[in-house]
């Protein structure tokens, strides 16, 4: 459809139609049984059989015949046969799942992001679905908050190349192509920024840090023609985010540009009350339109309200046809008023979902998703060996994370079902060891409390096994961590450690062999402190995803070289939390080598993390040469060429991430101790070098200055290329701007 007959088609629809059209109910509402599993709660939600009929789309439902059957049923009762929307939380993969983004991000390759939001897509297309609720474009800090694992970390940057990497990958050049889908970007704004790391908790930050920090990534997805934005749950500068005019319309619709559909998290609209901003569903619903919150996700806060408030004069009917056009709009960018099916095909939806072609991808990049944080020569393993693996991890399916909820654990390969493959029978041992969690450990999930009881009888059989099993072998590889219910929405821990009772097994089996390599899924970044020192290897392959046991074997047998990088940083102990390497410094730095006892620093811990940002081994070994600049000036338009060689100096080929950190050192206002501004992955066969080029241009240097314009400043800068956040080898640059 053209743009002026979508106004044509809004002019002839009536109010209660157009109102129809910003209601998002899940998908159960619309499925036959319905009546079985809503009969009350609908009815509660203040939604009537009316906005039933006319909602102008859902969630939470997928399948080609199943979304294909309710289409064709709306269609029929909705007054102008406008299609429905089929949206769905497709985090890290439809059915065919990769590693959690934090995972993703470690690999610090967002073109194999890219990759993997395209398969995600064409899964998710060819079920039916129009809108995947991904990227979360969230800076995360603090690990005690769950969701630290649907981001890709700790850095603006990196966070911003992911967020554009992954909208292409799932819109392409037009979302109305085949096996495209619209991306949306959440949560908007600074959700990852809650108190405490509790979720859903308040938020509060200064402009400066909201702008300088948590804004660049959902900039960088919205400036990749993202479709549809996510509001959070979360205050910004008090205000609920769902109802703040400032942030949707001031930042997000006319500093950004956003032109597409804004839809609220599932009932933030509602949960405006509970804030203490509305005064009831009738305030929300007209602070939210005044926001211009396109749709009301799982609420009848709209639905129930706006015709009142239309009919007393407290809204004006231009305002929910600026709403109803954005999402009209997104139909036909989709090209659901010509084919309102698009891409759900049920022959190809059981041809391509899970395909090798798409295994094949997922197993790639787990491996490249995985972190070496130690190793003492241990790794890779020496087949000839006796091997016991020792650990809950080790035959578990539960490799996908919390929020893969389309995907099944029973397509996952395990550790062992990958092991047998490819190591001697005769040799190789397994055990589980011990349970997950404690008994006592009490783990709700989406279904309600998960039950995981294990005798006390059956703990010491297990664990007497998993010992005379250790005492016998030559390497021990334990898969230990997080259940992956631990992590996720709704899972923030106040301490984030390996459970006790995993734990407990580790310091038994370490009794009697101490070649211990640690295999540890988690979600997030955990306190490692005692598993590192008793480990000789460590190596973190998050929630991996589908082929996570092939990818890990792939690993630990030297078939995949390791080259992860830690997109967030591991804390030495939860109390340094939050903690990032881009921090500013202080007027009494802790410095290094001197004790005094006027400075920013703990009695009893380190500043620094246990493993910062950037971090990670291989089976190989690299020398960086010094930082050799083109020109020690730099001027606003021109540019500088910061060059160094990159030697592998050991036996194997391998991967290096490259990285280049800068620092601001005198400024309007005070600027992190360092701010990652390139990366690049290279390949080195044994003994190979190569140069490695970073282009410094004046806009890199750009930041929100004290005047509240954003902008660069003369002055010297500090330049450092190295393997991680931690790197020493720095060169320093002088910006000179001819501007004035």
């Amino acid at each position: 459809m053209k743009k002026e007959e979508l106004k044509e088609l809004l002019k002839d629809m009536s109010l209660k139609e157009k109102i129809g059209q910003m209601l998002q109910l899940m998908g159960v509402f619309f499925l036959e049984d319905a009546d079985s599993v809503l009969t009350g709660p609908w009815q509660s939600l203040g939604i009537e059989e009316e906005d039933i009929r006319t909602a102008g789309s859902i969630l939470g439902t997928y399948g080609a015949d199943t979304l294909m059957k309710i289409q064709k049923a709306y269609m029929e009762k909705q007054p102008h046969h406008i299609p429905m929307l089929f949206m769905m939380d497709v985090i890290h993969g439809m059915k065919t799942i990769f590693p959690a983004p934090l995972g993703l991000g470690a690999a610090f390759d967002p073109e194999l992001a890219e990759r993997c939001a395209a398969v995600a897509a064409k899964e998710a297309s060819v079920s039916g679905l129009h809108v995947v609720f991904s990227p979360m474009a969230d800076l995360v800090r603090d690990a005690r908050w769950g969701r630290v694992m649907e981001s890709t970390g700790e850095d603006p940057y990196l966070n911003g190349r992911y967020a554009q990497a992954q909208v292409k990958g799932f819109q392409g050049e037009d979302m109305g192509q085949p096996y495209k889908v619209c991306s949306c970007i959440k949560h908007f704004a600074a959700y990852g920024g809650a108190e405490a790391g509790r979720d859903y908790n308040t938020v509060e930050l200064s402009e400066h840090t909201l702008r300088d920090f948590y804004l660049p990534a959902y900039k960088a997805g919205i400036d990749a023609k993202a479709g549809m934005v996510m509001t959070s749950f979360n205050t910004v500068n008090g205000i609920p985010a769902s109802t703040n005019r400032w942030l949707m319309r001031d930042i997000l619709r006319e500093e950004m540009g956003f032109d597409g559909v804004l839809i609220s998290d599932f009932s933030a609209i509602m949960e405006t009350i509970a804030h203490g901003y509305s005064a009831d569903e009738k305030d929300a619903a007209k602070k939210a339109l005044e926001a211009g919150v396109d749709i009301d996700m799982m609420t009848g806060v709209y639905a129930g309200n706006l015709c009142k408030l239309v009919e007393e004069g407290e809204v004006e009917e231009a305002q929910i046809d600026e709403c109803v056009l954005r999402i009209l709009e997104l139909k036909n960018r989709l090209g659901l008023f010509e084919n309102p099916y698009k891409d759900a095909d049920p022959k190809k939806e059981k041809t391509v979902v899970l395909c090798e072609e798409h295994r094949r991808l997922a197993r790639e990049a787990a491996a490249k998703s995985f972190v070496l944080l130690k190793n003492e020569g241990i790794l890779p393993l020496d087949a000839t060996k006796k091997i016991a693996f020792i650990g809950p991890y080790t035959n578990n399916k539960e490799i996908i994370s919390s929020w893969a909820v389309t995907g099944n654990v029973s397509d996952c390969v395990t550790m062992e079902e990958a092991a047998r493959e490819v190591l001697d029978t005769v040799h190789t041992t397994y055990h589980a060891g011990s349970p997950m969690l404690e008994n006592e450990y009490e783990l709700i999930g989406f279904g309600g409390i998960l039950a995981h009881d294990v005798s006390e009888a059956e703990q010491q059989k297990m664990l007497a096994e998993a010992v005379a099993a250790a005492k016998e072998a030559d390497i021990v590889i334990m898969p230990l961590g997080e259940h992956y219910q631990q992590s996720g929405e709704a899972s923030s821990r106040a301490m984030i450690d390996v459970p006790e009772v995993q734990m407990r097994l580790l310091r038994e089996v370490a009794k009697v062999n101490e070649n211990i390599v640690v295999v540890l899924f988690s979600g997030r970044p955990l306190d490692i402190r005692e598993l590192s020192r008793t480990a000789k290897a460590v190596l973190e392959v998050w929630f991996p995803g589908t082929e996570g046991g092939h990818a890990i074997m792939d690993v630990l047998t030297g078939k995949v070289n390791p080259s992860g990088k830690l997109s967030m940083s591991f804390p030495y102990c939860v109390g340094q939390i939050p903690v990032h390497y881009d921090a500013y410094s202080t007027g009494r730095p802790d410095l290094e080598g001197k004790k005094e006892k006027f400075r920013s620093k703990y009695q009893d811990i380190p500043n620094e993390p246990l493993y910062p940002f950037g971090y990670g081994l291989s089976y190989t070994t690299y020398e960086i040469s010094p930082v050799s600049l083109s020109s020690e000036v730099l001027t606003d338009e021109g540019l500088v060429e910061a060059s160094v060689k990159i030697k592998n100096t050991g036996k194997a080929a391998g991967t290096e991430v490259v990285q280049l950190y800068i620092q601001d050192i005198t400024a309007s206002v005070v600027r992190p101790v360092k701010e990652l501004k390139g990366f690049q992955k290279v390949e080195l066969a044994p003994g190979e070098e190569k140069s490695v080029t970073f282009v410094i241009e004046e806009p890199m240097l750009r930041f929100l200055r004290a005047d509240g314009t954003v902008g660069s400043e003369e002055g010297k800068f500090h330049l450092w290329i190295g393997c991680d956040s931690m790197t020493e080898n720095m060169a320093e640059l002088q910006y000179s701007c001819k501007r004035k």
